[in-house]
């Protein structure tokens, strides 16, 4: 493999590894933060590409982003009301609005599978135009994914530190306590997943425009993938302040894409990358607690050569 190659893949895995991290973030929000298992992920990223690029083809680029977010607001809101008024179980009602966004997603698609952007004008397209002639041409995937990353960083950063932010770590910790201290437990978490759920749609949104295309499957399998970028940052990154935590989880999701950016390179089947994908969870489950069992392990089996 060629230094030039080597280059590629990297910046192919940076790009994805950028836009795909803002739903890692908006996991760290809801699952790390919130203790919420939102299920909902992959119906809400395709809701949030779908929603943008029927805007971004009407001929409304940055509007088509804002109203993603708005899309991921709404789903995020439904989630939050099937679980704090409906008495459905979390894990339950991110399923039910994960099967239900499949439908809504076709309907806003206009009944059609696949939306094709190659003659729409997008954030992107407008990105390369300003940036021709200069050093970063060719490179506005990266610098509008890294500018969305460095906003939604700078936000949560600020918003956990303020007394609604600090009311929704609260509840995630322990929401008995919450109660107790007059704080509205339904109100966090209605807040805490519509603005995950925001993050998430904007991460489709612009993965859509960037590839051009929206298939009702973009988001097949996305909170796996989050939840394994979620965790490889959490094991890099995980002690510290919300920001030192927050670009683990970027830094986890661009080590993610590079080892599946990789595997693609070695021309591994595509039905295999699920397995890649599993196996890559599995290890970041279970690596911390084998490196904290490591010493036990070393010594049952030193004892086990003694005995023989």
């Amino acid at each position: 493999m060629t230094i030039a190659t080597m280059l590629s893949l990297g910046e192919t895995a940076l790009k994805l590894g950028l836009i795909c991290s803002l739903t890692v973030l908006a996991l760290f929000l809801s699952y790390s933060m919130l203790n919420v298992c939102d299920l909902s992920t992959d119906g809400c990223f395709t809701f949030g590409a779908a929603v943008g690029a029927v805007v971004a083809v009407s001929g409304h680029p940055f509007l088509s982003i804002a109203a993603a977010m708005a899309a991921g607001v709404t789903s995020g809101f439904v989630t939050a009301i099937l679980q704090t008024k409906l008495g459905v179980d979390s894990l339950l009602a991110g399923i039910i609005v994960n099967t239900a966004l499949y439908s809504v997603n076709i309907a806003v698609m206009g009944g059609s599978s696949l939306i094709n952007m190659n003659r729409t004008t997008t954030v992107f397209t407008m990105m390369k135009d300003a940036l021709a002639g200069t050093p970063l041409k060719g490179r506005e995937d990266i610098l509008i994914a890294a500018i969305a990353v460095i906003l939604v960083i700078v936000f949560l950063v600020f918003f956990l530190k303020t007394r609604l932010g600090l009311a929704i770590r609260a509840t995630g910790n322990n929401s008995d306590m919450v109660k107790s201290s007059s704080i509205n437990p339904v109100f966090t978490t209605v807040i805490g997943l519509c603005v995950a759920n925001a993050f998430t749609a904007l991460s489709g949104c612009l993965l859509s425009q960037s590839q051009k295309s929206v298939d009702i499957n973009i988001g097949q399998g996305m909170v796996t993938i989050a939840l394994a970028s979620l965790l490889i940052g959490g094991t890099l990154l995980g002690h510290g302040g919300i920001f030192v935590r927050a670009v683990g989880m970027v830094l986890g999701s661009f080590i993610f894409r590079l080892v599946y950016t990789i595997a693609l390179r070695f021309n591994m089947p595509a039905f295999m990358l699920k397995l890649v994908s599993s196996v890559i969870v599995v290890l970041a489950i279970s690596g911390p607690y084998l490196k904290k069992q490591w010493p036990q392990i070393r010594r049952r089996m030193t004892h086990a050569k003694g005995g023989r």
